[in-house]
């Protein structure tokens, strides 16, 4: 099963996606796709791996998202990749085009959608703000919104959060 979970900053993307994980499965393997670049960001990294279960698995900052199945430990349960716009937002920083991230994000989706474990994607909406003044920001917010909607389209249940409230876009809601 692949899940996404989709919203604006701070709307408990990741909170909510920690909260199912730790429902659905015991055995997680977390994918986290921040390098982080300043202080600033080294602290948030830092808040999120402390919110995080110490059992947890965690892989950091792969190369290409498929990687992450060659670090599933044969008692992982679910897989939790969190963010896809951190990591392309790193792809585009490699000097990567649209395309080319696109086609590692399908491929990604595929592999998951073929998986027996529940994977469970975290991506910010980056389609509701002003356009970006740069041509770096454009590039970026039409990256990633691709990448969003390729996700969507795999994924057998979506979540877009609202100050904090997760509504069901597509599939069964695995609420209770």
């Amino acid at each position: 099963m692949l899940i996404y979970i989709t919203g604006g900053a701070r709307s408990g993307k990741s909170r909510y996606a920690h909260e199912l994980a730790a429902r659905l499965a015991k055995q997680v393997l977390f994918v986290a796709t921040c390098t982080p670049a300043d202080r600033e960001m080294r602290e948030r990294v830092e808040s999120h791996r402390a919110a995080r279960p110490e059992h947890w698995r965690t892989l950091e900052s792969p190369v290409d998202l498929v990687t992450a199945w060659r670090a599933v430990h044969r008692k992982t349960e679910l897989v939790l990749v969190d963010c896809l716009t951190m990591y392309v937002s790193a792809r585009l920083m490699q000097g990567e085009n649209e395309s080319r991230i696109a086609a590692r994000v399908e491929k990604f989706c595929k592999t998951a959608a073929g998986s027996p474990l529940t994977t469970i994607v975290v991506s910010n909406e980056v389609g509701s703000g002003v356009v970006p003044a740069s041509e770096l920001g454009r590039k970026f917010r039409d990256c990633a919104g691709r990448a969003n909607q390729i996700v969507a389209r795999y994924a057998d249940t979506a979540y877009v959060m609202i100050s904090g409230f997760p509504l069901a876009l597509k599939g069964a809601s695995l609420e209770r």
